[in-house]
C-alpha cells in the first residue's frame, strides 16, 4: 500500500487523470478520446497510456477492443486505496462531498481504533511509548506555538495515531495506516488552521496514560472521547452537527 509516486510527467498526468475521473468532471462509463487527452495533456501517447495503466490498477478505468478506454462504475474503485483516497482530498475544498467522505471514514476509524488502542494497552512496548510521547511531546509544540504552522500539529497526530497502530504488533491493522492517516490529514489541516478546534493534547495524553498503564478498558474509553471531541471540532468549523462518533480525530 505504498503511495504512488507523484514526480515528473507522468506522476502530473496520473494526479489529472484521476482528479478528473473522481470528481466526475470524466464520468463513470465515458470512453476517453486518447488523442484529444494527450494533444490537452501535452504528453506522449505512450506516458498517457502508462498513466492510464496506474488508474486501471486501482479499478478506476478499463480498456476494451471496439470500446476502447472508459471509466468504470464507482463500485469498481479501490476507494480504500491511499492514493484513491488522497486524490479525492486534494484541493481542500470541504465541499459536501469532500465532507461526506471524512464522515464515511470517520465511521470507519471509530471501528477501527477504539479495537487498535485496547491492543496497543496489552502489548505495548518501552519503544512504542517512546515514539508515543514523542508524538506528544512535537503535538503540545505545534499548540504552544512552537512548532511553527498547521503542517505541524498534522504531522504530530498522523505521527501519534500511526505509533498506536504500530503498537498493536499486528501487521494488517498496521497497514490500515495508509487508510486512516489519509482522511485524518486532511481533517487536521481543516481544523488546525481554524482557530476554533480544542486542544488536542489532554485528550491524546488520555490515551496515552491509559496505553502505558495496560489498562484496555481505560484506553478504549480515552479513545472514544477523542473522537467524541474531533467531531466537536469539525462540526466548530463548518457548523454542521454530525452524528456522534462518526469523525476521527
Amino acid at each position: 500500500m505504498t503511495p504512488y509516486a507523484r514526480r515528473g510527467v507522468h506522476g502530473q498526468t496520473v494526479e489529472t487523470l484521476a482528479r478528473r475521473v473522481l470528481s466526475g468532471e470524466i464520468p463513470e462509463g465515458a470512453t476517453l478520446d486518447l488523442v484529444a487527452l494527450q494533444s490537452e495533456l501535452d504528453v506522449s501517447l505512450t506516458a498517457l497510456r502508462e498513466s492510464l495503466k496506474v488508474l486501471a490498477a486501482k479499478g478506476m478505468v478499463d480498456a476494451r477492443q471496439k470500446r476502447g478506454t472508459f471509466v468504470r462504475a464507482r463500485a469498481d474503485w479501490n476507494l480504500l486505496d491511499a492514493d484513491v483516497l488522497r486524490w479525492q482530498f486534494a484541493g481542500g475544498t470541504s465541499s459536501g462531498a469532500d465532507l461526506g467522505l471524512l464522515h464515511n471514514l470517520g465511521e470507519v476509524r471509530g471501528i477501527i481504533e477504539p479495537a487498535t488502542v485496547r491492543l496497543a494497552a496489552e502489548r505495548r512496548t518501552d519503544a512504542d511509548l517512546a515514539a508515543l510521547d514523542a508524538a506528544l511531546t512535537a503535538m503540545g509544540r505545534s499548540v504552544d506555538g512552537e512548532g511553527g504552522e498547521a503542517a505541524h500539529a498534522v504531522e504530530a497526530d498522523l505521527a501519534f495515531h500511526r505509533a498506536l497502530l504500530a503498537a498493536t504488533h499486528n501487521e494488517l491493522l498496521e497497514r490500515m495506516e495508509m487508510v486512516i492517516e489519509s482522511g485524518l490529514a486532511h481533517r487536521d489541516e481543516i481544523v488546525h488552521s481554524s482557530p476554533h478546534g480544542e486542544d488536542p493534547v489532554p485528550s491524546h495524553r488520555a490515551v496515552l496514560d491509559a496505553v502505558r498503564a495496560q489498562d484496555q478498558d481505560a484506553a478504549e474509553h480515552a479513545m472514544r472521547a477523542l473522537l467524541d471531541q474531533a467531531v466537536r471540532d469539525l462540526d466548530k468549523v463548518h457548523g454542521t452537527p454530525k452524528t456522534k462518533g462518526s469523525e476521527a480525530k
